[in-house]
């Protein structure tokens, strides 16, 4: 029973406290979102300033950015001309590297040939000559020049001790030697033959000549005839006789000929045969200086049988031309000028040093 007043203040109370509080919230709404309107004006203006400070930064790194590619295409500009001056120096440099290289390899040259020992510079002395007397052989068709190079090689040697020559030494003997055992046809003597045989030409007689016979050389020789006026003064009829019977007689000319071609022979023709005879001599010739053997021959021979055709052989001056023309072929030989490749390749053995 004593329970039920206590309840009723409890509940009184309780709705009292319940409107206080929504009063509070009530009052303090405004201020909560004032404070709330002020963190957000807050932020906000701190997000701007932000905002703003990185759009201030990205403006000074455009603004960097730009200066930097200006002076990366000015650095770049500059680089290619760089690198073209260093090109053109460089192939300069290259121009100048060849000449030293040449001058050097130059020097060098020089200097072996400074540091070359007499031995030598003796071996190609020896070895120059020879291939220069093998050549003035080839062109003049005579053994002698290489004869005198042999000899002039071994007395040099002969002056040098050395056992690495011995060789060398052997090798020239032995080609000297072969060269004295060597025939070839004398081509100085057979020229000179010629040109006898060319100046003969002219003073040969052919065998229709209109005059005295040139066969009457092997006759006993006649007094001269005395003149008419001494013939006259004498009063020798008998003189006068005779010297008329001369005059009659050398009117004809009894001789025998064999070759038809001669008789037909004109005055004026037999200029042509001595040219021609001339020609042949000198193509005989001209064959010898260029050592064709074969050809030589052949014109000799038609040489011969033109001086026996159209000329008297049997009269002074063609018998000589006979003869020469027998000598000349019987000396052609068809004989090849030896070489000196033993005496040049001990020469080049000794100067390799093997």
């Amino acid at each position: 029973m004593s329970s039920a007043p206590n309840n009723e203040p409890s509940d009184h109370t309780a709705g009292i406290a319940s409107p206080l509080r929504t009063l509070w919230w009530r009052q303090k709404l405004p201020v909560l979102t004032l404070l709330l309107a002020v963190l957000c004006a807050v932020a906000c203006l701190q997000l701007w300033l932000k905002l703003t400070g990185m759009q201030e930064q990205l403006a000074r790194q455009s603004a960097d950015a730009g200066q930097l590619s200006v002076q990366a295409s000015s650095m770049a500009k500059h680089a290619e001309q760089l690198t073209q001056e260093t090109a053109a120096r460089v192939a300069l440099l290259d121009a100048r590297l060849s000449e030293v290289a040449l001058q050097r390899s130059q020097l060098e040259e020089l200097m072996q040939s400074l540091s070359r020992s007499s031995d030598e510079n003796l071996v190609v002395d020896i070895e120059s000559a020879l291939w220069l007397a093998q050549q003035q052989a080839e062109l003049t068709g005579s053994v002698q020049p290489m004869l005198a190079a042999l000899q002039t090689a071994q007395k040099r040697l002969g002056k040098v001790p050395q056992p690495r020559l011995a060789p060398v030494l052997r090798a020239l003997q032995h080609d000297f030697e072969r060269l004295q055992s060597t025939s070839l046809t004398d081509i100085p003597g057979l020229l000179i033959r010629l040109d006898e045989l060319v100046a003969l030409i002219d003073t040969l007689p052919v065998l229709n000549a209109v005059g005295p016979n040139s066969r009457s050389v092997h006759a006993p020789d006649k007094p001269p005839q005395r003149p008419w006026s001494q013939i006259w003064q004498d009063r020798d009829w008998a003189g006068i006789g005779q010297h008329i019977w001369a005059e009659l007689s050398g009117l004809v000319r009894v001789s025998r000929i064999e070759q038809p071609e001669a008789v037909m022979l004109s005055p004026e023709q037999s200029f042509f045969v001595r040219e021609n005879m001339k020609l042949r001599l000198l193509n005989a010739r001209l064959a010898l200086l260029s050592r064709q053997m074969t050809t030589a021959r052949n014109d000799l021979a038609v040489a011969e049988r033109d001086l026996s055709q159209f000329f008297d052989t049997a009269s002074r001056q063609g018998h000589a031309a006979q003869s020469l023309l027998k000598q000349v072929q019987s000396q052609i030989r068809q004989t090849d000028i030896p070489r000196l490749d033993g005496s040049l390749a001990a020469l080049a053995t000794a100067s390799a040093g093997r």
